[in-house]
């Protein structure tokens, strides 16, 4: 016997849940159209229920929809189950049983992100841009993200093996890696002569303090010779909005830190820096790449805006959209994408990053180059960009820059392993702690 269920009538119920309006004609002309789209769903719905050549848990097909529905709208808003609420809240607070790698697929492959510092996938020298193949001899080809992650995941102490295909290596690559616990330590810093480094690698809960601990311990290290701090946002893929708001207090005394504005006029909301300056105004010089993105892109962009820094290296993912946590259930919950945000010039970097005041090429590692670089503007449903209105056409004599013609072998003979992180080392001894970078206030009448 065939059910069918009476879908006119939950398409009216649908509809009326979802705020359909009722009144003129062309607002019972929308109300059409969509009880006609909801008829479609519970159609196919059915049809797939029915007759598809194998039981489908009903569970499964609605999940499914509302997956579709949500990666329809742009890249960063999907369904939250409870396996991967647990995640969210792992990457935001604590520590896992892995490998240290942050990953997505990229046409059925699980394509790396990043490896997280010192962790088993660091130090065996995997790379952002490595393509897993297969996990311990199975081939993962087709899999899909959670499956992966699942299996490289795993009690502390045991091995896995990864086979790993790099574009420009002549053939793939074998690391046999053991798992440990992951701490999400997000901060690291390292005194390099009278410049303090300090390390962001992800936004999470703990970010801010430890930045604040990171300038302390510098200031105390070197005393009264440090001649300003290099703050290092390479490949680090942002996290929480609140946190990259502390670490730019960090560096400003005064005026607006970033804004995000939603789809009305009133969802408009500005942060600004409300503690002193933590470096009393010293040199201060920001790295970024092209995963740079997200909050390191807000610390990145409201540095740079306020004139407190000089950002160098290459331009950042682009990533300007904000992410909104709206729980759906205990366990379940709806990541959605709810406003922009822009730097506290008005610049809106979705899609097109931010740029550094001098760009800076990593040549001390050759194969960068060969590496695919994925940035926002590469994935599907992105939002497009709001043109800023200063934007300007730079061009370029396409003549190579001299201060960047030293080669891998002429950097190895100096002990120099990362050039661009040299390059800001050596930027600041020049400036020997006597120029300061003032910060303005860009705050709003």
């Amino acid at each position: 016997m065939t059910y069918r269920m009476p879908s006119a009538p939950l398409a009216a119920l649908v509809a009326l849940a979802i705020g359909v309006p009722i009144g003129s004609a062309v607002q019972a002309s929308r109300q059409n159209d969509t009880y006609r789209q909801l008829d479609a769903f519970i159609e196919v719905f059915l049809k797939v229920r029915e007759n598809y050549v194998e039981s489908v848990d009903d569970e499964k097909l609605i999940a499914g929809a509302i997956d579709g529905m949500l990666s329809s709208l742009d890249p960063h808003s999907s369904y939250l189950d409870a396996r991967d609420s647990q995640q969210m809240r792992t990457q935001t607070d604590g520590e896992y049983g892995g490998l240290g790698l942050t990953v997505t697929t990229e046409d059925g492959a699980v394509k790396v992100v990043a490896p997280t510092d010192d962790t088993p996938a660091a130090r065996a020298g995997i790379k952002a841009g490595d393509f897993i193949t297969h996990l311990d001899g199975q081939l993962i080809f087709g899999s899909t993200i959670d499956e992966a992650v699942d299996r490289m995941r795993g009690k502390p102490g045991t091995s896995i093996r990864l086979t790993v295909v790099r574009p420009g290596a002549p053939k793939p690559l074998d690391f046999t890696l053991t798992r440990e616990i992951i701490k999400l330590r997000p901060v690291r810093h390292e005194v390099r002569g009278d410049v303090g480094v300090i390390r962001i690698s992800s936004f999470n809960r703990q970010t801010g303090e430890a930045v604040r601990e990171a300038v302390a311990a510098l200031d105390r290290q070197i005393g009264p010779s440090l001649k300003g701090y290099v703050l290092d946002l390479r490949s680090n893929p942002g996290g929480l909005l609140d946190q990259a708001i502390e670490v730019s207090d960090t560096f400003l005394s005064r005026g607006e830190i970033v804004s995000q504005r939603g789809r009305t006029k009133e969802s408009i909301e500005r942060y600004y820096a409300r503690t002193p300056d933590m470096t009393n105004g010293r040199p201060l010089v920001v790295l970024v790449d092209e995963g740079s993105a997200s909050a390191a892109e807000i610390v990145a962009g409201a540095l740079q805006d306020s004139r407190r820094g000089i950002i160098i290296g290459t331009r950042t993912f682009g990533k300007g959209s904000v992410q909104t946590l709206i729980p759906l259930s205990a366990d379940t919950g709806l990541r959605l994408t709810t406003a922009r945000y822009y730097t506290p010039a008005g610049r809106s970097v979705q899609e097109e990053g931010i740029d550094p005041d001098i760009i800076v090429p990593q040549i001390s590692d050759p194969a960068r180059n060969e590496r695919p670089r994925v940035r926002e503007a590469d994935l599907r449903n992105h939002l497009v960009a709001e043109k800023n209105a200063d934007d300007k056409l730079i061009e370029d004599d396409g003549k190579p820059d001299p201060r960047f013609t030293a080669t891998p072998e002429d950097l190895k003979a100096r002990g120099i392993v990362d050039f661009q992180l040299d390059y800001a080392v050596r930027m600041l001894s020049r400036l020997g702690g006597a120029i300061q970078v003032a910060s303005i206030d860009t705050s709003k009448d």
